[in-house]
């Protein structure tokens, strides 16, 4: 069978999401199902892999779904507790007094903190905490997730202390004798050219990450604010454009000098720190007669809003200190920074021999994984809600509630990622069979790499965005591709090693739009069977994104030949044009009153 029909086979199930969720609108709990039948299929009849391979693929798959819902529930008991407990009444107030302005407040939370703990914890740990701090700020569900998603793009490669750099792109390329050729003609140890790739996606990230506030503010006036205007996002064009750079700067800065591990987990600390203390003395802050905010609760749409309903609750003796009520956040972050560091005893004590069940050989198979549920956020989650019991004094009454309210949306969750992440390891899993062909992903990516040509580098982030948008993690994205982007890079005369950056860049991106990223995200604000709604509204950041970097991306690769006025870098210029002609033409207009 030609690479051309194969390329389109193993696209199908990546069609049929596209069509079921995005385009039919049918809740992932529907849609999924009928996916992951897609997929099975086409691993049976073409790829003809044995269907006890199938099966132990599918099976690897409920065990990550398992997984995933427990995260789901240690965020949202984390919620509830502090719901409970009266403290996200002393923290709504807190942001009113820095601000009241939503603008100000989702890049705050969703991009500098959400970054933060990107880094520290990764693997849509974000989403997990900022989403539901959202709603409990009294944002709609909806936009919380949109938030959210948006921000797990630029901190998402060095997330987890850099995993997607030193396990996804390390494990990918090594072993392979050409690319371990190559590093040594640079005069690089292994780790440190891993670390000179890394330098690179730092530039790119650093780069499209600069629009991302903006885009952040913009698309959140469009499509929940009262006039669907991005004008009201981008009349804090200013505020957006400084709060990026407090994060990107620091976040290259780090890349170039200390190595993977840190540049989001930096970036976002140093960029929070930064913006806090700026928008307290006022610093590009709208003034009090601009001040935006959501229409009342009862004009919003009903998509809008999840069944996870935060009420403010009377605390005796009055409110909360804002330290008090900030504590169990601080200790969230805390917890995830001290078990992430290798070189601290509490990684090993979490990951260690009597910590780690491994799972080899399901079914007879070479299929297998290792399950470390002390290492896990969900566990650091659950941790810092009992510890909240006694630092919030709360009744035993109250915490029972947060636990029976978290166990039922838990339960809620679990339809669609029961067939969504097996989905995903069918076709992770589908090479070894009697046909003798690649796993579909790389037969995908061959195909388009047969018909880009030189144009390769305009391709490489979206087949990098495919890979996460498939596996849900930039990190198996890179393991997945790395070795084959760096192969095109040879193949057509290209730096590869620009090409692997691309790739990691791209995989970053396609967290904005992960499906069952989107399904935990809204799960943990009860926004089960809106999915889809959540992907058409991130979908064109995610085309932003790989689009601008993978226009840089050629430019530096042909910038030798063809100088300054090469395609890549107009692409690029004309993209930064477009958004300046935008706050040009929206942002620096009269600034209207926009009420509370």
């Amino acid at each position: 069978m030609s690479i051309g029909v194969l390329s389109l086979l193993s696209l199908l199930p990546i069609i049929s999401v596209a069509v079921f969720l995005v385009i039919l609108r049918w809740p992932a709990s529907r849609a999924m199902p009928l996916c992951y039948l897609v997929a099975l299929i086409l691993a049976i009849t073409v790829w003809q892999v044995p269907f006890i391979r199938v099966m132990a693929a599918s099976l690897n798959g409920l065990i990550d779904a398992i997984e995933l819902i427990y995260i789901i529930f240690g965020a949202i008991l984390l919620l509830n507790t502090l719901q409970q407990s009266g403290a996200i009444q002393s923290i709504r107030q807190g942001f009113s007094n820095i601000t009241p302005d939503r603008r100000i407040q989702v890049i705050i939370i969703a991009w500098l903190f959400g970054s933060f703990i990107e880094g520290s914890a990764g693997f849509g740990t974000p989403a997990a905490v900022v989403v539901p701090l959202m709603v409990g700020l009294g944002f709609p569900a909806m936009a919380a997730v949109v938030a959210g998603m948006i921000i797990q793009s630029t901190p998402v490669s060095f997330g987890a202390l850099g995993t997607p750099m030193l396990t996804g792109v390390y494990t990918g390329l090594f072993g392979d004798a050409e690319t371990l050729a190559y590093a040594q003609g640079l005069g690089l140890e292994w780790l440190d050219f891993i670390a000179f790739i890394a330098a690179k996606v730092a530039i790119l990230h650093a780069a499209a990450g600069t629009f991302i506030p903006l885009i952040l503010v913009s698309s959140m006036t469009y499509f929940f604010g009262k006039n669907r205007s991005i004008a009201d996002g981008l009349k804090v064009w200013k505020f957006a454009l400084f709060a990026a750079l407090a994060m990107t700067v620091p976040y290259l800065i780090v890349a170039q000098t200390l190595g993977p591990e840190f540049p989001s987990l930096f970036g976002g600390l140093i960029g929070l720190a930064i913006v806090v203390s700026a928008a307290r003395a006022g610093f590009l802050m709208p003034k009090d007669d601009e001040i935006w905010d959501f229409e009342p609760r009862e004009n919003w749409d009903s998509h809008w809003i999840g069944t996870i309903e935060i009420k403010e609750k009377p605390i005796e003796g009055g409110s909360m200190n804002l330290a008090k009520a900030w504590s169990p956040y601080i200790l969230v972050a805390a917890l995830l920074v001290l078990t992430r560091m290798p070189d601290l005893p509490f990684n090993a004590m979490l990951r260690g021999e009597f910590s780690t069940f491994t799972i080899s050989g399901i079914f007879g198979t070479t299929i297998g994984q290792s399950i470390q549920p002390f290492y896990t956020p969900a566990t650091l989650f659950v941790v810092a809600s009992l510890i909240t019991y006694f630092i919030h004094n709360m009744d035993m009454r109250s915490y029972a509630v947060a636990w029976k309210t978290s166990a039922k949306t838990m339960l809620s969750a679990g339809a669609a990622l029961v067939f969504t992440v097996p989905m995903v390891q069918v076709f992770l899993n589908s090479d070894g069979g009697a046909s003798g062909y690649d796993q579909m992903p790389i037969v995908l990516a061959e195909g388009v790499a047969a018909l880009a040509g030189t144009a390769w580098p305009y391709f490489a982030t979206f087949i990098g965005g495919l890979g996460a948008f498939v596996a849900g993690s930039n990190t198996v994205s890179n393991m997945m591709f790395s070795l084959f982007q760096f192969g095109v890079g040879e193949r057509i005369a290209a730096d590869p090693t620009w090409i692997v950056a691309l790739q990691a860049v791209g995989g970053a991106a396609g967290n904005v739009i992960c499906v069952h990223n989107v399904v935990a995200a809204s799960a943990v604000v009860g926004l089960i069977g809106r999915e889809g709604e959540v992907i058409r509204k991130t979908l064109l950041v995610f085309i932003y994104y790989a689009l601008f970097t993978g226009s840089i991306g050629y430019g530096i690769i042909n910038f030798a030949s063809d100088g300054f006025l090469n395609s890549g870098f107009i692409i690029a210029a004309t993209i930064i044009a477009l958004f300046i002609g935008i706050i040009i033409r929206h942002g620096t207009l009269r600034k209207s009153v926009v009420a509370n």
